[in-house]
């Protein structure tokens, strides 16, 4: 284990009362890793082990008897093992009664056991008070110190338990959740064998409009070319198609981070408070943005990635090998004609592109806790508004730059299809209208006005109701 650094003696001073000693059933990685956060908060703590005088290295400080000693000179006992290896605890069951069990165990995959591991446990050693939790703690975070704020369950049937268990996990720095009796403890330990929960949703969104706009592109693009003009261009899919793709999926998610917040806004506007809960699907939809908002900024990457590489690419350094040979077969040259508009749309292209994606690299650093850990809310809240709607509108504009006249040309309509930076600039239009009318006091007062206007002839009609019943 690493050691430099951390202070591994308990902090009581000398004239202080004892330190509270801490019993961790289990010397490995885990229960190495726990006794270090529990020696650095100010415990002491006792290993138990079936081998006392070689269990490998101990974090310095603690001590190390075998199960039954330190069973019986502590009150809490941290259960660090398998539940494959629970026998030796039933046969510890006089040393365990009235002990508090912190069952840290947690199973290879759901539904491995008909009960949950703290049940079994508490069926094993049934005098004794178990309680399941800190079990979604991983060995690195208990090693590198990442505990301050982070969320942990705990369940049991014994309240003063979970109490002195919550008081523990409160001293390392932990938020404390409470789930109840143990017969919660199945659900608890599935927490941890959760796969991306909280992306699921934003995954699902990435990948619909990536097969959508896939799907799109290739009969707009390959199939068409193939069937109208006899071309085989199929080798586009990898690079071209997949740069038209990235761009447009990633501006779309984009503008799905502040969709629902201009959306609120309408509802608050609309209710005449703010105090009234959203519905359901629009309160999943907010806590989703920051993951909506790194799957953008993933697909902005790989965009200028393969913006990169393009003129790398066979097919282009072909076609320009091939336009000289020709000119020098014919002895021609192609006349030099300076477009300043073709320039002046080339470059704003390129500039809106650089400052949006710089912008959507900063949005993205500023949602990692470490990062946004260290903004006032102001601060945190300038970034990713303010400096959020800036990203948006700059990559509009980027997309409207590269659209420019594509509209007014019947050739772009092919199978009377729109172009796909035709399809993109919906959503992302769209929400930034909202947030317009929103902002400006010219606008949005109206609006106030109007709503309080039928308020107004509620009240009245219901007033009028009520006077009729009683008449």
């Amino acid at each position: 284990m690493k050691t430099e650094g951390a202070m591994l003696h308990p902090l009581a001073s000398g004239d202080g009362p004892e330190p509270e000693l801490m019993c961790i059933f289990g010397t490995g990685d885990l229960g190495r890793s726990l006794g270090l956060c529990l020696l650095q908060s100010g415990y002491r703590v006792v290993y138990g082990s079936r081998r006392p005088h070689s269990c490998g290295p101990l974090p310095e400080g603690a001590q190390v008897m075998t199960h039954e000693e330190s069973a019986r000179s502590a009150k809490m006992i941290f259960v660090c093992v398998h539940r494959e290896h629970y026998e030796f605890l039933e046969k510890m069951a006089p040393q365990l009664e009235r002990k508090v069990l912190v069952d840290l165990s947690n199973n290879l995959k759901k539904d491995m056991y008909m009960e949950a591991n703290a049940v079994y446990l508490q069926r094993l050693v049934p005098k004794a008070a178990v309680v399941k939790g800190l079990n979604t703690l991983s060995t690195w975070a208990l090693q590198n110190g990442l505990l301050a704020g982070r969320q942990v369950y705990l369940c049991g049937n014994n309240g003063e338990a979970k109490r002195d268990v919550a008081e523990m996990a409160t001293k390392l720095g932990l938020t404390v959740v409470d789930k109840g009796s143990l017969s919660a403890a199945k659900e608890v330990e599935d927490f941890p064998l959760q796969l991306f929960p909280e992306w699921r949703m934003p995954l699902y969104v990435a990948f619909g409009l990536s097969a959508f706009f896939f799907l799109y592109l290739v009969i707009r693009d390959i199939i068409y070319a193939y069937v109208e003009n006899d071309e085989d261009i199929s080798y586009r899919i990898m690079i071209s198609l997949a740069n038209k793709i990235t761009p447009v999926v990633s501006l779309i998610m984009l503008s799905l981070c502040y969709l629902p917040g201009a959306i609120a806004g309408f509802l608050q506007l609309y209710r005449g408070t703010k105090y009234r809960r959203f519905p359901n699907w629009l309160d999943r939809w907010m806590l989703c943005r920051k993951q909506l908002g790194l799957l953008a900024l993933g697909f902005a990457l790989l965009h200028a990635i393969y913006t990169l590489i393009i003129p790398a690419r066979y097919s282009d350094r072909q076609r320009v090998i091939s336009n000289v040979l020709n000119e020098v077969k014919k002895n021609t040259t192609t006349p030099l004609y300076f477009d300043n508009t073709s320039a002046w749309r080339t470059d704003s292209l390129y500039a809106l592109g650089i400052l949006g994606f710089f912008l959507f690299v900063l949005l993205g650093l500023t949602s990692l806790p470490s990062v946004g850990g260290t903004l006032s809310w102001r601060e945190f809240s300038f970034v990713q508004s303010t400096l959020g709607y800036l990203t948006l509108f700059l990559s509009t504009a980027h997309c409207y730059i590269y659209a420019w006249d594509k509209f007014l040309r019947k050739s772009t309509y092919k199978w009377y299809t729109p172009p796909d930076s035709m399809l993109c600039l919906i959503v992302p239009s769209v929400t930034l209208v909202l947030k317009l009318v929103l902002v400006l006091p010219c606008v949005n007062r109206p609006l106030m006005r109007i709503r309080q206007g039928w308020e107004r002839n509620r009240l009245k009609d219901e007033m009028g109701e009520l006077k009729a019943t009683n008449m």
